[in-house]
Parts: C-alpha cells; sequence; structure tokens
C-alpha cells in the first residue's frame, strides 16, 4: 500500500526491501503490523465465504471441469467484495496513518472498527464502500483465476490422498495460485490502493476509476501498475500456499470414509482439487 499510493514526486520509498527497512527504522517493528486489526476481524469470514460459494456454485453447475472451476471461483470473489472493500479500506487507512513518525502525532483513528465507524459518520455508507466497483473488477476474475490454477496444479502433480508428499504438493500448488490470482489483476489493486486512500489528509485527487488510471499514467507511466508487485507476491505465495493447504486437508479429513460413516451418506471426494 505505501509503494502504491506514495507521491512520485517525493517519494518515500526506492523499493520493496527500503521500505521494510525504513519503516522498522522509522515506526519500528510494529509499523509493519498497522491496520492489522481490519484482516483479523474480516479474513475469517471472507475464506469462510470464498470457499463455501465456491464449492457449493461448483456443485451447482454439476461438472467439474475448468471452466466451471474459474466460474466458481469468480462468484465466490464477486459475492466476498462485501465484506473486502470496507476491510480493505480500514486496513489501507490504517497502514497510511502516521507515516514515517515513530510515535503517531495525530492519531485519526484509534483502530480498524474506529476508523470505519468515522468514515461512516462523515460518508454514510457510501464512504465505507469505497473503492467497491474496482475491487469487484479485481476480484471477480482474480478468484476465477484462484480456484483454476489450483485446479490444474493438484491434477498436474497427481495430489492423492495416499501421496506421502501430499503437503509438499498442495503447498507448492497454493502459492501458485496465489501468485496467478494477483497477476492477472494487479493493475487493478494498484487503482483501488489510490481510491481508498484518496482523501487521507483532506485533499481529494481522483473522480473515479477512469480518471484515477488517466492521471496515473499520466503523471508516472505504465509503471504505475506495477507498483508494490514484488511485496505483493513475497506474501502471495506463503498465504496462499497456507489457506489451501489447510482448507483441503481439513475437507479430506471431514469427507474420510471414518467421518462419513458417522455422518448423512455422501460421495468420497479422493481428488483434492474438487473443493
Amino acid at each position: 500500500v505505501r509503494l502504491q499510493v506514495q507521491n512520485v514526486e517525493k517519494p518515500l520509498y526506492r523499493g520493496t526491501f527500503h521500505c521494510f527497512q525504513s519503516i522498522i527504522k522509522q515506526e519500528s517493528a510494529f509499523g509493519l503490523y498497522k491496520g492489522i486489526g481490519s484482516p483479523m476481524m474480516g479474513l475469517t469470514f471472507i475464506n469462510a465465504l470464498v470457499f463455501g460459494v465456491q464449492g457449493n456454485t461448483l456443485r451447482a453447475l454439476g461438472k467439474d471441469t475448468p471452466l466451471n472451476q474459474f466460474l466458481a471461483g469468480s462468484a465466490a470473489g464477486a459475492i466476498q467484495c462485501i465484506i473486502c472493500c470496507p476491510m480493505e479500506l480500514a486496513k489501507t487507512r490504517m497502514q497510511l496513518q502516521g507515516t514515517g513518525e515513530y510515535k503517531l502525532k495525530t492519531k485519526n483513528y484509534k483502530n480498524s472498527l474506529d476508523c470505519l465507524i468515522k468514515i461512516y459518520r462523515k460518508e454514510g455508507l457510501r464512504g465505507i464502500n469505497r473503492g467497491m466497483v474496482s475491487t469487484f473488477i479485481r476480484e471477480t476474475p482474480s478468484f476465477g483465476f484462484y480456484f483454476l490454477t489450483y485446479d490444474c496444479m493438484t491434477r498436474y502433480l497427481g495430489c492423492e490422498a495416499e501421496d506421502s508428499y501430499i503437503i509438499p504438493k498442495l503447498l507448492f500448488s497454493g502459492g501458485m495460485s496465489g501468485i496467478v490470482s494477483w497477476l492477472s489483476t494487479y493493475p487493478v489493486d494498484v487503482i483501488k490502493s489510490r481510491l481508498q486512500a484518496d482523501g487521507v489528509g483532506g485533499v481529494t485527487q481522483y473522480n473515479g476509476i477512469l480518471d484515477c488510471v488517466r492521471k496515473s499514467y499520466h503523471e508516472e507511466g505504465w509503471r504505475v501498475f506495477t507498483r508494490g508487485l514484488t511485496s505483493t507476491l513475497l506474501r502471495a505465495f506463503p498465504v496462499n500456499a497456507a489457506t489451501f493447504a489447510t482448507v483441503t486437508v481439513f475437507l479430506m479429513y471431514m469427507r474420510s470414509e471414518d467421518n462419513l460413516r458417522e455422518c448423512e451418506p455422501g460421495p468420497v471426494i479422493q481428488q483434492p482439487s474438487s473443493l
């Protein structure tokens, strides 16, 4: 977020690692965790919603095909925007608060919840849903590629329940899914961050998505749409590797024959990609 929205005329950071070092030096290690309250509150619901919607949509479509995997993932991505957009708005505002300050001189928001409450009081529902359209444009195809890539990777690697190397294979498949997902729509994420950060400090620069795209490109060129990509990919692999492996192993366990005897009769899904 810091790299995506920094002023090109007076940049604070030269790149991912310089940004990392600067935050620790200027704001202490706690500076790296600004805005953590928002993901802590929202990610549980987002992941439950995403995997639940994806699984049920895939079953409703009938056949486990690559196209249906993409469509089911896209449906899940679209629906979770309801939670994702306000969550990321609060996270963005909290991460930009007190940039470069070891101790906050001015504190607009106490925490993520306080941030959303103050935005709502000032701007209403429209305020806390700032960036919703760009979030929708990003998340819908992104989650389609997310689940499609995981399905293809697990099939290619031959992930079976009895495979002794299934955990490393699932971790690798999940990590690669996260990378492909972010690469597919990353420029939209830059625009979304800029729109959600717009207005911080009382200055509004953009009138909408197209205006943000036009001004950003005019001022910084095409490279503006790749700002922060390195740090995003460094985060994406381990996060999504852990997420997908955990969900898949849990579902495989719950659907195992021993557990199914205690539950209602149903098919045992051996292929872990068929979430």
